[in-house]
Formats: structure tokens, sequence, C-alpha cells
């Protein structure tokens, strides 16, 4: 492992942490206000999405390139499933009887996994290549 794959990994959880925070924070406050679990689910994510492109794009993976809007559908495809699969752990997780805290956190953990290998190797490719030259 080079030190810019550590350095990926290392500001990718930096800004996944603050991403979650902002999806913890609006869930929560959502289901405070009595908005359906789904719908809370997807307002929050999304609001982390937002946060995630942009230092991602910029902090993350570096990329140089103006964005187009193919980059941000392959952004918007890969947390969209990121989402949906959280969403079902969640749902699955209540169902089974475990707090709303520990089944939003475990879905949380999995959707970081796909939306950083999404990333990683269909979003932003160029760049990562790269990265796996400079080895």
């Amino acid at each position: 492992m080079t030190k810019k794959n550590i350095r990926t990994y290392a500001t990718f959880l930096t800004v996944g942490a603050s991403n979650t925070m902002i999806d913890f924070l609006f869930f929560f406050f959502f289901t405070a206000c009595f908005v359906p679990s789904f719908l809370a689910q997807c307002l929050s994510y999304t609001a982390g999405m937002l946060n995630s492109y942009v230092w991602n794009r910029k902090w993350t993976f570096q990329v140089k390139k103006k964005a187009d809007r193919w980059e941000w559908i392959k952004w918007a495809t890969v947390n969209g499933v990121a989402c949906l699969l959280t969403y079902v752990v969640l749902y699955v997780m209540q169902q089974a009887g475990f707090s709303l805290f520990i089944s939003k956190a475990i879905g949380t953990l999995l959707g970081m996994m796909i939306t950083f290998t999404g990333s990683r190797i269909w979003v932003f490719p160029s760049e990562n290549k790269r990265s796996e030259m400079e080895r």
C-alpha cells in the first residue's frame, strides 16, 4: 500500500465521517418530526451525498478535470444503490427488533463500502488509474 493510497483512504474516511454526521442529524431530526423512515432516509442521505460529492471530488480523489453530467450520473447511481441498501438494512433490522440507531449505523457502514468502491472504480477511474501506475 502506497502513501497515496493511505491518504486516499484517510481522506475518504474523513469526508465519510462528515457525511455520516449530516446524514444522521437530518435522519433523526426528520424521524423526530414524524417523517416516515423511508422518506427521512432519502432526504438525509441526499444531504450527505451532496456533501460527499463536493469533498470527495476535490479532496479525496483530487479530480482536476471539469465535472460533466456523466460523472454526476455515475455518482448519483452509486449513491442511490448505497441509499437503497441502507434503507433495506434499516428496515430489516428494525423488523428484527434492533434499535433505530443500531440499524441506521450498520446500514450506513455497508453504504460507505459501496460508495468508496464505486467511486474509486467507476466514478473517478482516470484519477485512480494514474495512482495505480505510481505504485
